[in-house]
Order: C-alpha cells, then structure tokens, then sequence
C-alpha cells in the first residue's frame, strides 16, 4: 500500500511540475510575448551599438589631434614667431572730409549741424 501511494504522489507531483512547465512555454510564445522580447533586445542591442559608436568617435578624436600635433611639430606651425605688427590702410580716401588731412593725421573741428542749412 506504502509503494502504492508514493508512485501515485510521485506521479502527481511530475504532472503539476510538467503542466507548469508546458504554460510557462506556451506564454512565452503568444504574439505579444515574442514581441516584447524582439523589442527589449532591439533596444539592448541599439544601446550596444551605440556605446560603440561613442566609444569609436572619442578614439577617433584624440588620435585626430595626436596627429595634428605631430604634423603641426613636423611642419613647425606650433612654433610662435614673431609677427610684425598689423598695418593699417585706408580703405577709400576722401579728400571732401575737412577731417581728412595728409592720409594719416586726423584734426577734430566742431561740427555744427545747423550750418549746412
């Protein structure tokens, strides 16, 4: 009777732990489950190739101006020469100016708006 009992529990407990089995399986196979789940590895895999992409870009940066560096050593543009100092032309003359004396030398008359009327 004891042998008996035992395989009939044995049974029973087989059966409820494949049943649960077998509905686990079946949800995880509806539409909207394998939807869910092509959508949430999307997502991971877009955060993947994303990070790369971060990643590649900063690489690409710093040895972009490691090498402008070398080059700029190479062709001695990092080196600070002395320049002259900046000259500075007249863009158009006018001699109608009473201002305007010799090109470079400026006198100041007072300037009376009511004269020209």
């Amino acid at each position: 009777m004891f042998r008996r009992t035992f395989w009939f529990t044995t049974g029973v407990a087989a059966g409820v732990w494949a049943t649960t089995k077998v509905n686990r399986k079946l949800k995880q196979l509806t539409p909207e489950s394998l939807a869910r789940t092509a959508g949430n590895k999307a997502i991971e895999a877009g955060h993947r190739i994303k990070d790369r992409a971060v990643g590649f870009a900063l690489d690409v940066r710093d040895n972009m101006a490691v090498r402008e560096a070398e080059l700029g050593d190479a062709l001695g543009i990092n080196e600070n020469p002395e320049l002259p100092a900046p000259r500075r032309h007249i863009a158009i003359e006018n001699r109608n100016n009473p201002k305007y004396v010799d090109g470079s030398t400026y006198q100041t008359y007072p300037y009376n708006r009511n004269e020209d009327h």
